[in-house]
């Protein structure tokens, strides 16, 4: 199967990790020779419900025996999608009430970037360096790393870097501005937190000058920073709010969130200002659905920042400079590039699923199942010591000798 998934499935990269899955169920992934590895990656923080949850399985069966697709995005009343919309609405602040589904977190931006530009009637957006907010051209036209971009240019114009946590770049906010778009907590650049009240001073910014602000929470969301928003923490309520990842519990979806007035612009000048053929697809819906129920319904969320301390206790090691993140988003920040890639593959070869980051190469991802039990965390933990011990001790002096 191995030799076919190189021949016939389009590859990323040079050097896949290749493990053959038969199974997941919970914090484990069991790949076809029987081999079971705990996975600290999550689908890259989509699945926070672990594999296989049963109320999300349970959901999709029941929906799959009902309809599958009937209809393009939003002329026919499917349940399960307004039943979605519903309960965000009711776990979001005002005026974030009105929701549009889509099929992942990229176009959840590009929806946001056009509603932003058809709002205001300017051109310019604002990102962040080292910022991702997906990989469609216009995604990666306010993704913040100039190398990944360079091959597949000309991308959107008027659009400009700023760098996060620098106030002094907010005065580049101007009435040219349509929107400035932040991730809440930026996740390729290295899991790195908005410091003193930086959040709050864009949108006032914006406020000030008549820009929206959008915030991306495809990898905080639901959950993962103890709070089911990452936005929560911090005092401020995005104008566009985009969504993706865990919302499918391992199902793919996206979507993004604003008031009734602003999202009511994409039904006119002109109609159907924003198509999907797919948005909404009632069996995802139906995951999502559940996937937020079990989230506002369970003690998860409260968990997850005492499995925050419970990692930061354990991961003690002269090789781990610096623990970045908040909840369950975490990374750990190794002395040199080689290291962090010597871990995660040798983590890998003892059972232990751990992965990078885009634009940070010492860090290392540490975004489990907000399901994972202290045992399964402490089982990660020994395993990733364990070979931390492994690369100091074979790189001491007295071991050269």
């Amino acid at each position: 199967m191995n030799k076919d998934f190189f021949l016939y499935q389009a590859q990323t990269t040079p050097h896949p990790l290749k493990i053959e899955v038969a199974r997941a169920l919970g914090s484990y992934i069991i790949d076809t020779n029987n081999k079971k590895y705990l996975d600290f990656i999550a689908g890259v923080s989509a699945c926070s419900l672990g594999h296989c949850h049963p109320r999300v399985v349970a959901a999709i069966k029941e929906q799959t025996e009902k309809y599958l697709h009937v209809m393009v995005y939003g002329e026919f009343v499917l349940q399960p999608a307004v039943a979605l919309c519903k309960l965000l609405a009711k776990n979001l602040p005002e005026p974030l009430t009105t929701t549009y589904l889509t099929n992942s977190g990229t176009e959840a931006v590009e929806g946001a970037l056009k509603l932003a530009r058809r709002a205001t009637g300017r051109q310019q957006i604002l990102y962040a360096n080292f910022a991702y907010h997906g990989n469609t051209m216009g995604s990666m036209s306010v993704m913040g790393f100039e190398k990944r971009k360079e091959a597949f240019k000309p991308l959107l114009p008027n659009c400009d870097a700023i760098t996060f946590n620098k106030v002094d770049d907010l005065k580049k906010i101007t009435t040219k501005t349509a929107a400035v778009v932040l991730e809440t907590i930026q996740g390729g650049a290295g899991f790195i937190l908005p410091k003193n009240k930086y959040l709050e001073k864009v949108k006032q910014r914006c406020t000030e000058v008549g820009a929206l602000l959008i915030l991306d929470e495809i990898q905080p969301g639901f959950g993962r920073t103890g709070k089911l928003f990452g936005f929560e923490h911090y005092n401020v309520i995005p104008d566009i709010l985009v969504l993706g990842k865990a919302m499918g519990g391992g199902m793919p979806i996206g979507a993004f969130t604003a008031s009734k007035k602003l999202m009511s612009l994409l039904q006119n000048n002109p109609k159907l200002g924003h198509i999907t053929t797919f948005g909404g697809h009632p069996v995802i819906a139906s995951a999502a659905l559940a996937t937020l129920k079990e989230l506002t319904q369970s003690n998860l969320i409260t968990q997850t920042l005492e499995k925050e301390k419970l990692f930061k206790k354990l991961l003690v090691h002269p090789l781990i400079k610096e623990i970045r993140g908040k909840g369950l988003m975490l990374a750990l920040i190794l002395e040199t590039p080689q290291i962090a890639s010597e871990v995660i593959l040798t983590c890998k070869e003892k059972g232990l699923l751990l992965f990078w980051l885009l634009f940070e190469p010492k860090a290392i991802r540490i975004t489990p199942p907000l399901t994972i039990s202290n045992k399964e965390i402490k089982e990660g933990c020994t395993i990733l010591l364990e070979v931390l011990n492994n690369i100091t001790n074979k790189n001491s002096p007295l071991k050269k000798q």
